[in-house]
């Protein structure tokens, strides 16, 4: 049940916190640091770490898998910490819509991927690792990094209902809608097989 005592003040200050930290375009900022190039004008143009990986760097592609990761576990964490559940929820959701839609790059973000994995695994770790192992398998299998996201995205209910966390049901929902939303152009192309695989350049 919801806790009376966290108003929706404090509500909206974790999610405000947790779109700050979700909004931190890591790959972009690691691509710079490195002399990669503007991700902006490479590959899919994407922020994430498969774009980053076109670059011919794998460690700075791990490091931005891991950071955009991070960020979207410790909002969750930090937030459960101060606030419940409730409020974790909310945060991750929201560092989750910072990643997608960071206000300072006008709102041009990545895909979401990494930092929906953070999420669930801060929420619940063992859905969380049912989530990466998905994405691991489709991707070894087909050597598409959208196509293994689109299956992590689509079997986390059923994770959560096999894990019987149905409190994060809803949330998940919202969360595999935008995975979708935001990989339409990937469906497209995966459909006409001209999708990119793992570590292909352009």
């Amino acid at each position: 049940m919801p806790d009376p005592t966290i108003t929706p003040e404090v509500l909206a200050l974790w999610a405000a916190v947790g779109y700050l930290l979700g909004s931190i375009p890591f790959g972009l900022v690691l691509a710079r640091a490195l002399g990669l190039g503007d991700l902006r004008a490479i590959g899919s143009g994407n922020i994430g770490a498969t774009n980053v990986l076109r670059t011919g760097s794998k460690g700075a592609a791990a490091a931005t898998l891991l950071l955009d990761g991070a960020k979207g576990a410790v909002a969750v964490l930090v937030a459960r910490w101060a606030a419940g559940d409730d409020a974790a929820q909310l945060a991750g959701l929201a560092a989750f819509l910072g990643h997608l839609y960071p206000v300072w790059l006008r709102f041009r973000g990545g895909k979401g991927v990494a930092t929906f994995l953070g999420v669930m695994l801060a929420l619940h770790w063992p859905t969380g690792l049912a989530l990466c192992g998905t994405w691991l398998v489709t991707a070894a299998l087909t050597r598409y990094s959208s196509f293994a996201a689109l299956m992590a995205a689509a079997t986390v209910q059923m994770w959560l209902l096999l894990f019987l966390q149905p409190q994060y049901f809803l949330m998940s929902l919202v969360l595999t809608g935008f995975i979708f939303w935001r990989h339409r152009a990937n469906i497209r192309r995966i459909k006409a097989r001209t999708e990119p695989k793992i570590g292909q350049k352009g």
